[in-house]
């Protein structure tokens, strides 16, 4: 994968509004305060970081461990089992209350970012790396990249729908963006498993 896959993952995580978006905009209008939303945007970009980074991190410490093929092919199986657990699961991952601290949000989208996979995404990007004798200083850069594109996409997303529309939108406009983010975690699997394969 190249700098541009990270970045356009980034911003679709970003969009989809179960990675935070759509909680610091809930948080924004239940208190009123723009600043609020926005202070939301940094400690929900922390978690997806975090999230995202021990995969980066998982990888390199297990490279001496395990060879690449095994790692890609393990890795893309994870993905499509982790993608398919997702798109037939009814379950949805809930929080108890709106009123978070800042840690406490961040703690929050790291168990989001875990649950939707958000690290697995990149899997394939992170077993290139340690191919290439790059895994933890490039896992790493990685990561940090993805979650800038993320925490961009997110912050224009959450300031239009704050500003423009505010919730009400939503609920005339929904789709059901896990069932895609299902979807794209089985399709980036199969990628996975075809390049090893192949």
């Amino acid at each position: 994968m190249t700098v541009a896959a990270i970045v356009l993952l980034g911003a679709f995580h970003g969009l989809n509004p179960a990675m935070g978006w759509l909680f610091a905009v809930a948080r924004g209008l239940q208190e009123r305060s723009r600043g609020r939303m926005l202070a939301s945007l940094p400690a929900i970009a922390a978690g997806h970081l975090a999230s995202v980074a021990l995969v980066a991190m998982v990888v390199a410490a297990t490279g001496s461990l395990v060879t690449g093929t095994a790692l890609t092919i393990g890795g893309g199986v994870l993905l499509v089992g982790f993608g398919l657990w997702r798109l037939l699961s009814e379950r949805h991952f809930r929080w108890a209350g709106m009123r978070l601290t800042l840690p406490q949000l961040a703690g929050w989208s790291f168990l989001m970012s875990s649950a939707h996979g958000a690290g697995l995404m990149l899997l394939p990007v992170f077993t290139g790396m340690h191919a290439d004798g790059h895994a933890m200083t490039g896992g790493l850069g990685a990561a940090a990249l993805h979650t800038l594109a993320m925490f961009t996409a997110a912050g224009l997303t959450a300031a239009l729908v704050y500003e423009a529309a505010g919730l009400t939108v939503l609920k005339r406009a929904w789709f059901n963006v896990d069932r895609m983010w299902a979807a794209a975690l089985v399709a980036a699997g199969g990628i996975t498993l075809a390049q090893a394969v192949f």
